[in-house]
């Protein structure tokens, strides 16, 4: 976890120890948003700030505490450090090799890791040299360079997760379709796994799959990337007959996620023509993104003002889960959203979304509320 608060911080651990094997507080984001709240890397100046959330950590918790740092532009600053960190009693410290201002682009500072290692008395893990480590084998001699306990890779178990196999990491291919394969069964969203897919072909996103997987905008997209749309549509298939098999009350208490249990075939901006020739999209509404601007329907009423045409809402309740589904009627074109919402307003703003959205009229939030 991230924290600049002693109690703030044992507080959060109490709420997650029975359910974790360990507390392990980073002390070496680098990022803006911890910098700014005295977080990650702005605890490495701070050595009493540091002693006094490990210390407090460490006596009231019955699980281990670890952290992770950076080094310092100083290596004697950054051995001060591990020796206030090793007073506080943690269970062990991970290091990155590299300063709060280095990126991945800088090479790892090895020396200065066995440096650390060799004076510290709790277990010492390496970590940021992924640019080295390409297999199980590059993992053991970076162990043994640094003389550290243990590593901890990150960058490099991304690009290919099989590079902990002892007998050595599988093609790239390979491990995208085994990837894949798991995402589908567990459900995992769409966005996440194109985010690690992306991580997977990070070298090879010029190939024909890799722009394929750029361009791809739903699960079923990617499955026709590799091959396999047949498993995507026979695990669709079974998740299908399992729903329906169950109680309506059971139903009900999944009616909240079930656009992504049985995501749109169709990207959310190519509309589906209804038996009676309703045009959907895939598109709800959330308040959040109206916080004191006007509401689709507002931008739609103004239209259809001007244009002096027709509008007719006809908003209608499924029993099953009592959620809502309106259809927007503008002179003879009838549109709707593909979701149920949780109320008859909700309803009716999605609809007025799809008519926005297809008919052209665009506003400040549809960009952002669709993406």
């Amino acid at each position: 976890m991230g924290t600049s608060d002693p109690a703030r911080a044992l507080e959060a651990a109490k709420l997650v120890k029975d359910d974790v094997a360990g507390i392990d507080i980073n002390m070496g984001c680098p990022k803006g948003f911890s910098l700014k709240g005295g977080m990650g890397a702005a605890l490495l100046e701070k050595p009493e700030k540091v002693r006094e959330i490990l210390t407090t950590l460490v006596q009231g918790l019955d699980i281990p505490v670890t952290c992770k740092i950076r080094i310092l532009p100083s290596v004697e600053k950054t051995l001060e450090l591990v020796k206030v960190i090793e007073s506080t009693g943690v269970a062990a410290l991970a290091v990155h090799g590299r300063t709060k201002e280095e990126r991945s682009s800088s090479p790892v500072h090895i020396d200065v890791l066995r440096q650390i290692a060799s004076i510290a008395t709790v277990p010492i893990i390496a970590n940021g040299g992924s640019d080295l480590i390409k297999s199980r084998e590059d993992a053991a001699a970076f162990i043994s360079n640094t003389n550290c306990s243990s590593v901890m890779i990150a960058r490099a178990a991304q690009w290919n997760p099989s590079i902990f196999r002892s007998s050595g990491p599988l093609p790239t291919e390979e491990v995208v379709k085994e990837y894949l394969k798991l995402a589908i069964e567990y459900n995992n969203p769409f966005a996440n796994t194109k985010y690690c897919l992306a991580q997977i072909m990070h070298d090879r996103l010029t190939s024909p799959n890799g722009a394929k997987l750029t361009a791809a905008r739903s699960m079923e997209e990617l499955c026709n990337v590799w091959g396999m749309i047949s498993y995507y549509e026979e695990i669709m298939a079974k998740r299908r007959e399992l729903y329906e098999n169950l109680s309506i009350r059971e139903q009900k208490e999944l009616s909240f996620i079930t656009d992504r249990l049985f995501p749109s075939k169709k990207s959310k901006m190519d509309p589906e023509v209804t038996e009676d020739g309703t045009l959907e999209l895939f598109i709800r509404y959330e308040s959040k993104d109206y916080i004191n601007v006007p509401t689709p329907k507002v931008y739609l009423n103004d239209w259809t003002t001007r244009e002096r045409l027709p509008i007719k809402y006809n908003t209608v309740q499924r029993s099953k889960d009592q959620l809502f589904k309106s259809t927007l009627t503008i002179k003879d074109t009838c549109y709707s959203s593909s979701l149920w919402a949780k109320s008859k307003r909700n309803a009716e703003q999605s609809a007025a979304m799809v008519a926005l959205e297809i008919i052209g009229i665009k506003t400040p939030q549809s960009t952002a509320s669709n993406s």
